[in-house]
């Protein structure tokens, strides 16, 4: 649905984006990443047809955003950082316009803004003013705008920007519903967010994509291939002995043994190449412990974010000094 190759924008000498490519295919929800300045909001923008670019292509749903921009951008629900809405206007009254501005058939636009208002679930408030609505409802406005011309790609940046917790949820619960009628692109600083609603994660940094993959594939590619620790919390007949006995295992590169909880001792297991639960487990069916708790710590996307990121950086900081003449 969205494809793009070799995309490339700059604001005098500084490089918003730098030969980007990439594809989001029919049905995904791709999370884009990436810290302040790193091009994302620049790169929406020019997917919209908002923004031109200095070079490369773009197509989205078979259309060239540039040379057919009204076909392209018939296909897009845009939800930018900061939602323009009229506060004086109600937001029945509201959407009916902007579906009108989308080329919507006049016969159909009480039809849509209906359904745009069910979805967002905006129907007790369609008579109410916007600018006397909550932040979070303002939001599920401009969700509903980007809605009303039912476009095959959805587009948005910021989602929850400024929202409490509450609606943060709310909204998340709206996209994860919404996912299974549109291709949505989303960018979010809230990276459980990201996490808990997108398939898919690109991460950029200083206009350019440095990974991207499942949640998991990242883990996997910043050097997490199991989990940061293991837990296991069991009731043995001597600590001591068992701490030395699991630190014997395959797969368990450094074992040590916490405070106890009451009469469970409770170890703290950091794996080596493979996964240490089923040895682990193994044992202690062996020697009668008894179990409560084998867990594993998954790295958050936070700390792999960061690492991401901060290996990016250097190389690109490593390739600009061997530019320098």
């Amino acid at each position: 649905m969205i494809v793009v190759h070799g995309l490339t924008k700059s604001y005098g000498s500084t490089h918003a984006v730098r030969n980007l490519s990439f594809t989001v295919e029919k049905g995904e929800v791709v999370g884009f990443l990436g810290p302040n300045g790193a091009g994302k909001s620049t790169t929406m923008r020019i997917l919209c047809g908002y923004l031109p670019a200095d070079s490369g292509e773009v197509s989205i749903a078979g259309f060239d955003i540039f040379s057919e921009s009204l076909k392209a951008r018939s296909r897009i629900g845009y939800l930018p950082e900061n939602v323009p809405l009229y506060p004086e206007m109600r937001v029945s009254e509201y959407l009916r316009y902007r579906a009108s501005l989308k080329g919507v058939r006049s016969r159909r636009v009480p039809e849509k803004v209906l359904d745009s208002l069910d979805l967002c679930g905006l129907r007790h408030v369609e008579g109410q003013l916007i600018g006397t609505l909550s932040k979070g409802y303002r939001q599920r406005v401009g969700l509903a705008d980007a809605l009303v011309n039912e476009p095959d790609i959805l587009i948005l940046d910021e989602p929850t920007i400024g929202l409490d917790p509450n609606q943060i949820r709310e909204v998340r619960t709206l996209i994860r519903r919404l996912a299974s009628r549109h291709t949505i692109l989303l960018s979010s600083h809230i990276l459980s967010e990201v996490e808990m609603t997108c398939s898919r994660v690109l991460i950029l940094n200083r206009g350019r994509i440095v990974a991207t993959g499942t949640p998991a594939e990242l883990r996997e590619r910043s050097g997490d291939k199991i989990s940061g620790a293991i837990r296991l919390e069991a009731r043995v007949p001597d600590a001591a002995a068992a701490l030395a006995q699991i630190r014997e295992l395959e797969d368990v590169s450094t074992v040590s043994l916490s405070p106890a909880n009451g009469d469970w001792s409770v170890f703290e297991i950091i794996p080596s190449e493979g996964d240490p639960r089923p040895g682990i487990f193994d044992e202690a069916v062996r020697r009668g412990w008894r179990l409560r708790e084998l867990s594993a710590r998954e790295t958050p996307l936070e700390e792999v974010f960061a690492s991401l990121i901060g290996t990016a950086t250097e190389a690109d900081s490593r390739l600009e000094m061997e530019e320098r003449p």
